[in-house]
């Protein structure tokens, strides 16, 4: 059977490990040296122990390879990946009906907005924080198709902002969002914007290992829900001030009742087991189990 190559279109800037990735028609390049040298997550998926510029390319090359990221063929699968994903606890709470929309971002589409569940987990379940990307027809037009809008089909502009805005035009009024760090500022222009319409925003802070100082105050401005990533700073700043926490080498920390009610919903739907227990001090941290 010939297998299809598949081959990038377009300019796509991304983080991967901590570095910042440049994709330019079939060339990739690695644009800095990544924040981080170990993350259990990264060696599950990609089998990758060591991080290095290396190693953050031939993950954007798998990437490629497998998913069809950034590329005209690009693959929607709606399989579980990460059991504490952001993608994953939003669709199961669409499901379940708690959320009727999210807006997210994409590969070739930029910021999306959507009420297919489905969707949502096929764009997310294995992306990393995107900074900018270009159009991709094909991509944009499955989107269209399976109840999605994209916010700027010409551009591929990423602006959750605005797309929070969009969604609340299309009716909708439980929505999720979700922000990567160097996006921060975002969260605290949808917190004005909620206040004035008639919208609940659930905001899951996204792709934080680069997050630094002025990010984190936005996040514990605004967000409920917040992915520690690899970063020390998110563990320390963020954790302490968490009422919920879900796992222990990447945790997910609730910050807000909304955030908590949103994880345990998730949880009840969850296939394994598990474990909960009270603690007096967060976050809870296992030696020698997370990133480095």
């Amino acid at each position: 059977m010939k297998i299809e190559r598949r081959v990038p279109v377009g300019e796509h800037e991304f983080y991967c490990c901590g570095a910042r990735v440049l994709i330019k028609d079939d060339e990739v390049k690695v644009l800095t040296e990544p924040r981080i040298s170990y993350c259990p997550l990264h060696e599950a998926i990609y089998g990758a122990k060591n991080l290095d510029r290396e190693a953050a390319k031939r993950t954007a090359e798998i990437k490629i390879k497998d998913l069809g990221f950034c590329c005209e063929n690009r693959i929607f699968d709606e399989s579980s990946v990460v059991p504490y994903g952001s993608s994953e606890i939003i669709s199961v709470c669409m499901k379940k009906g708690l959320l009727d929309c999210a807006i997210t971002v994409c590969d070739g589409a930029g910021t999306v907005i959507a009420d297919n569940a489905g969707l949502v987990q096929a764009i997310g379940a294995r992306l990393t924080g995107i900074v900018r990307t270009s159009p991709i027809r094909s991509t944009i037009a499955h989107i269209k198709a399976n109840g999605g809008c994209v916010l700027d089909e010409e551009s591929a502009k990423i602006d959750q902002a605005e797309g929070a805005v969009k969604a609340a035009e299309l009716g909708h009024q439980h929505i999720a969002v979700t922000v990567a760090s160097f996006n921060s500022d975002s969260i605290e222009k949808i917190r004005r914007f909620e206040k004035k319409r008639a919208v609940r925003a659930a905001i899951f802070s996204v792709c934080n290992t680069c997050a630094d100082d002025g990010d984190v105050d936005r996040i514990l401005m605004g967000a409920d829900v917040v992915c520690a990533s690899a970063s020390r700073l998110i563990r320390e700043r963020v954790g302490p001030r968490a009422i919920l926490q879900l796992g222990w080498t990447i945790p997910v920390f609730a910050l807000t009742r909304l955030g908590k009610e949103l994880l345990l919903s998730y949880l009840m739907e969850f296939g394994e087991s598990i474990v909960a227990f009270r603690t007096r001090r967060m976050p809870y941290v296992v030696e020698g189990r997370g990133p480095k």
